[in-house]
Order: structure tokens, then C-alpha cells, then sequence
């Protein structure tokens, strides 16, 4: 009994509607204070309000009506992306009830005055739709669905908690990848961005002789083919397979760069796994190294089925140790386990020159036994200032400072291209179509 006495005070609220009118009540009688007729008036306004207020608890605790609401959330979140949540409320109310929902959200997200209004018609079921974008990878844990009830007098407040605890891990973009994914399917991967790169030459692996028909390139004619057959025949050719390629991922202090509330490390998380998906479907191999100071994880090259998601599950636990990169360990295990020629995506950040010319000998290194694309990431916001116009001492300083960056940058490529690894400098948001447009460009050229 006593239980269920404290339910009840701590989910009747009275709403600012009562306040209003309470008020009211309050200014008749500061009146009355000074002409005495208004005094029964009064009295007649605080005994309607509180019958009201008695009514309106009637209708809201009164019956068997009620509303429960369940929140439906996806098994896993997809980092740096909008993921939908929705919450279906039922009320069972015989009229038509207003409620505001407010869902308690992942501490991680900081989200505050998430409350949403809406009306739910007798008996009905409504549904509440909004988005998380979450930017770091982890458990996200949603607490409980608070609705609040007001009838349509609107003078009280039934409160309900709906203890709907839930636990989400939050993976690397895997919405992201399918999107790729899907536009590489249907070949309207230029619509992600992607460019189209037109194929020269016979750049690619023997698959089968078949019959000549119009429009074959006569180049592709098989001559003793054709004399033994006594037909035209021509040799079909095919893009080459599996290919190692390898995700290689710089987890060092460097990456922890924030951008657009990611991480550097988390950007190249997320291209890493587009890029792992769409080198699957053009059936090369895809494998991954991480290092900073030590080496781990490390995924091997393979081509079997379910290998993304063994991909998705060592990017999930990877993460930065504040700790300074070596890239001769790198070159030490790229050269002795690593030992087939193939490709190797390097995604890290070089902030000036001096720091790419300590680590290019061992760029020179991987570079002897594979193909090198180093992948770097350019500060968009940097880049504007040092175009802005400069009106006071400080913004010449500024905009001074921002010009010696950029041009660094820029020597940083200049560097790398001469040293023979391919460069690609991108803003943290292009990271995924630059990279893969780099490894259709090099795939199509036979390089890969």
C-alpha cells in the first residue's frame, strides 16, 4: 500500500498549465483584498480548479488506461553515421492523450532536450522517430523512455518510466561500406564519388578463347586459335585476382587528431573497411596491420566468406595508445611476413617534412617489396585560412602560419611521389572515395 502510495506522488506532476490558472486564482484574491465583492468570485475560481484538478487525476489514474512505450534499436550502431531509433507508444486511454517523450540517450553522446510532443488518439499507437549519430567507437547504453501524460484538460501530469536499459555496440561504419557496396554492384559507384577510370591496354590476366563476334578488338585475336577452329577466336581477358590488399593503419598518438568530432584513427577506420568491401567484390584479397609502437592487430589477406566481418570485429577493438609510431618495426614485419607483392594502403598523418624524412627509409623499404599508397589527411579549415583575406596584425599572422602548413603539405606529396609511393592528401570527410578511387585507378592500370 505504501508502495504504491509513494508510485503515485512521484508520477502525479502538475503542469504549467495549473500554475497558470493557480496564479489567477491567486490575483482574484490579492484583488479581493482590496474590493471585498470579488471575493466570492474567488472562492467560486479555487473550487472549480481543484474540481478540475480532482477530474483531470480521475481520467489520467482512474481507469484502466495507460501508455507503454518500447524503444527498437538496431542490434549494432554504425559509427559517424545517423542510425534511426524509434519508440512505439500504445495508449489505451479512452480519449485522446498528449505526451512528451524524452528518451534517456548514451552518456557519450551528450544529448540534452531530446524531449518530443505528440498526440495519440484513442486506443492508437504512435511512433517517435529520431537519430544518433554516435563518433567513437564502444558500448553505448541507452537508459529508460520517460513519457509524460496530460489529458485534455492538461492541469496534470502522469509520469511513466519505462525501464528500458539496452546496450549497443557502436562498429565501424558498416552503413557506409554497404553503400559502397551497393553502388559497386550496380556500377554507379561514380554517383558515391568514385570516378570512373577508362582501362588501356591488356592490363589484366588470361581467362578463356572464345568465338569472334563484332565489336571485338582485333588486337585480342588468338591466331592458332583461329587455325585450328577455321573461325575467328579471340582471347578473353579478365581483371587480375586476388591480389593482396592491405589496410595498413597508423594507431599512434598522431591519429587521435580530432575532426568533425571523430577521431583521425576512426576516419581511417571507417575507409578502411569501404575499402576492404569493394577489394572482396573485385575478388582481390583484403587484410589489415595496425602498429604503433608495437604491431596488432593484424588480419591476413583472405577472400573467404565472412572474412568482413572478422575485418569489422579487429577494427571494433582497435585503438590508439598515445604512443609515438615506429615504422621500422612496421617495415621489419612487412618484410618478413608479408612477403607477396601486393598493396598497401597506408593511412597516417605527416604534420611538416622533417617529420615524413625520418620515417622515408622505411617507406623506401615497403616500397621495394610492394605497391605504397600513403594516405594523409588535409585540414579543410586550415586550408581556408590560408586563403582568407587578411585585415589585422593577427589574421597576417594567421594566415601566415596557415601558408607555411600548406605549403608543407604539399612538399610532403611532392616528397613521397619522387621517393615512388603513391599519395593521396584528402579532407577527412572525401577519405573513403579518395582511397578507393586510388585503388581503381591502380587496379585498372595492372598495378594491382
Amino acid at each position: 500500500m505504501i508502495a504504491t502510495i509513494r508510485s503515485f506522488f512521484r508520477s502525479f506532476l502538475l503542469t504549467p498549465r495549473f500554475f497558470v490558472a493557480g496564479g489567477s486564482v491567486v490575483v482574484l484574491y490579492v484583488v479581493a483584498f482590496f474590493f471585498p465583492p470579488v471575493l466570492s468570485g474567488a472562492h467560486t475560481a479555487l473550487a472549480v480548479l481543484g474540481g478540475l484538478v480532482g477530474l483531470d487525476g480521475i481520467l489520467l489514474y482512474g481507469g484502466e488506461g495507460q501508455v507503454a512505450a518500447q524503444r527498437v534499436v538496431p542490434e549494432r550502431l554504425s559509427n559517424g553515421d545517423d542510425n534511426p531509433i524509434r519508440i512505439h507508444l500504445r495508449s489505451t486511454y479512452p480519449f485522446a492523450v498528449r505526451c512528451g517523450v524524452a528518451d534517456e540517450q548514451p552518456i557519450q553522446l551528450q544529448a540534452r532536450d531530446t524531449e518530443t510532443r505528440l498526440t495519440i488518439p484513442a486506443g492508437r499507437t504512435r511512433t517517435v522517430h529520431y537519430t544518433v549519430r554516435p563518433t567513437r567507437r564502444g558500448q553505448y547504453t541507452f537508459g529508460t523512455v520517460n513519457v509524460f501524460v496530460t489529458s485534455p484538460l492538461g492541469l496534470v501530469e502522469r509520469y511513466v518510466q519505462e525501464d528500458a536499459e539496452t546496450s549497443v555496440p557502436v562498429y565501424p561504419s558498416f552503413l557506409q561500406m554497404r553503400a559502397y557496396e551497393l553502388m559497386a554492384a550496380s556500377n554507379r559507384l561514380e554517383e558515391m564519388g568514385v570516378t570512373p577510370v577508362r582501362q588501356l591496354g591488356h592490363t589484366m590476366e588470361f581467362d578463356h578463347i572464345r568465338e569472334y563476334v563484332v565489336g571485338d578488338d582485333r588486337r585480342s585475336i588468338n591466331w592458332k586459335a583461329t587455325a585450328r577452329r577455321g573461325d575467328l577466336m579471340v582471347n578473353e581477358y579478365r581483371d587480375e585476382r586476388a591480389q593482396p590488399v592491405y589496410c595498413v593503419i597508423n594507431a599512434g598518438r598522431v591519429m587521435e587528431m580530432p575532426f568533425d568530432g571523430m577521431t583521425l584513427l576512426d576516419h581511417s577506420i571507417n575507409a578502411s573497411l569501404a575499402l576492404a568491401r569493394i577489394a572482396l567484390m573485385k575478388q582481390d584479397r583484403a587484410g589489415l596491420v595496425a602498429f604503433s609502437d608495437r604491431i596488432g592487430p593484424v588480419l591476413p589477406a583472405q577472400r573467404s566468406e565472412g572474412h568482413i566481418r572478422a575485418f569489422q570485429e579487429q577494427l571494433y577493438q582497435l585503438d590508439t595508445d598515445f604512443q609515438e609510431s615506429e615504422y621500422a618495426r612496421l617495415a621489419t614485419y612487412v618484410r618478413t611476413h608479408l612477403q607477396r607483392r601486393g598493396l598497401l594502403v597506408l593511412f597516417t598523418n605527416f604534420m611538416t617534412r622533417s617529420s615524413l624524412e625520418r620515417q622515408l627509409p622505411y617507406l623506401r623499404a615497403l616500397k621495394r617489396q610492394h605497391t605504397v599508397v600513403i594516405v594523409f589527411f588535409e585540414n579543410p579549415k586550415l586550408s581556408a585560412q590560408a586563403r582568407a583575406r587578411a585585415q589585422t596584425v593577427e589574421d597576417i599572422y594567421v594566415k601566415t602560419m596557415a601558408e607555411r602548413f600548406v605549403r608543407e603539405k604539399k612538399e610532403v606529396v611532392r616528397t613521397l611521389r619522387r621517393n615512388g609511393c603513391y599519395a593521396v592528401h584528402t579532407p577527412p570527410e572525401q577519405l573513403s572515395t579518395r582511397t578507393l578511387n586510388q585503388y581503381l585507378e591502380l587496379k585498372a592500370r595492372g598495378v594491382v
